[in-house]
């Protein structure tokens, strides 16, 4: 995909020190995932008040103090039972002002999950381009960097900030995971679209790396138009193997089983789903019962909530990628590099 921020970012670099203690946050509907990365983390979970108005209007605040401390706030922005994406986002650009407000040396948005990521280019005339406007939004409340997991397009996402941007892979967590479904069976991994051809090598050169054995690879063409998909290649060889179908989410499944059927065709001989982010909205359960799809592995940046129990769910495997967010809280708290981040 082609990125398409109109500005060009200014260094994006935290000071020489890193300021003061370390305080961590997580906001209400994603207090599970920051207690998994608390607990990895070592560390509690900082107390803060948010309190709902009967129009509403909601207040947040901390109920510790921050002045000249090092923050992470963690709030993954999906859509859930509780509160939209836009109320998750509008709660967390108000908690880091006030955060900056009442004195904080740094505050850092721990973003598992980035609403409007999708939306990083113009696909029509006078078209929104809505990853940068979010940005700007973290931007306008002070935040110094923004870390989240397996973006949409890690270009479009760097040059929509100014300020620093962290995209972690989700690749280590995924991996830990596919290695014990397969065996020594030939593998290989296929983008369900052109546009996650990258993603989908980056995630191959790893898994070679994993195993210490080559892995093939394979691309299913996509066109999508008015809501219509179309688009009949299929490239690669994939006789006899276990193919793995990488993509940066799910919605509704119909690109993971179109993919599955496209590699079945070719001559695979199963296949398993490799997505960061489960959002698994309405038709999801039914699309994805397909037995073309042996395997679906996600991670827990948001939770299968949507899913009822049946044929989907026994065969969802759910990895967690509060570890990884751990390492690099770590790792940022330390001023320490980020590039060979990999603690699986």
């Amino acid at each position: 995909m082609q990125a398409c921020a109109s500005r060009a970012p200014a260094p994006a670099v935290f000071p020489s020190a890193a300021p003061g203690r370390l305080l961590f946050f997580a906001l209400a509907g994603s207090d599970g995932f920051g207690r998994s990365v608390a607990q990895v983390l070592g560390v509690d979970v900082a107390a803060h008040e948010e309190r709902e108005f009967e129009d509403g209007e909601h207040k947040i605040r901390p109920l510790v103090p921050v002045a000249g401390a090092d923050v992470y706030v963690l709030h993954s922005l999906h859509g859930g039972p509780l509160a939209s994406a836009n109320d998750k986002l509008c709660r967390l650009l108000f908690f880091i002002a006030a955060l900056k407000d009442a004195g904080a040396a740094r505050v850092t948005a721990v973003v598992p999950y980035l609403c409007y990521a999708r939306k990083d280019r113009r696909t029509k005339p006078s078209d929104p381009v809505t990853t940068r406007y979010v940005a700007a939004l973290f931007e306008a409340v002070g935040a110094d960097a923004v870390v989240t997991l397996e973006v949409h397009n890690e270009t479009a996402f760097e040059n929509a900030f100014r300020c620093r941007a962290v995209a972690l892979t989700s690749a280590p967590v995924l991996i830990a995971q596919v290695r014990q479904l397969v065996g020594a069976e030939p593998l290989a991994v296929v983008s369900p679209d052109l546009g996650g051809a990258k993603r989908a090598d980056l995630f191959r050169e790893a898994l070679e790396r994993a195993i210490g054995r080559p892995v093939g690879k394979a691309f299913v063409e996509k066109h999508r138009s008015g809501g219509v998909v179309s688009g009949d290649l299929f490239a690669g060889n994939v006789r006899d193997a276990t193919c793995i179908v990488v993509d940066d989410l799910v919605s509704t499944g119909g690109t993971l089983v179109r993919a599955a059927h496209a590699a079945l065709h070719g001559g695979a001989g199963c296949v398993i789903a490799c997505v960061a982010h489960g959002l698994f909205m309405e038709g999801a359960s039914e699309a994805l019962a397909d037995p073309a799809i042996r395997r679906i592995i996600t991670t827990d940046t948001v939770p299968p909530f949507r899913l009822p129990a049946g044929a989907v769910r026994d065969k969802l495997d759910v990895a967690s990628a509060a570890p990884l967010f751990a390492e690099a809280i770590r790792r940022l708290h330390g001023n320490e590099p980020l590039t060979d981040l990999n603690v699986f």
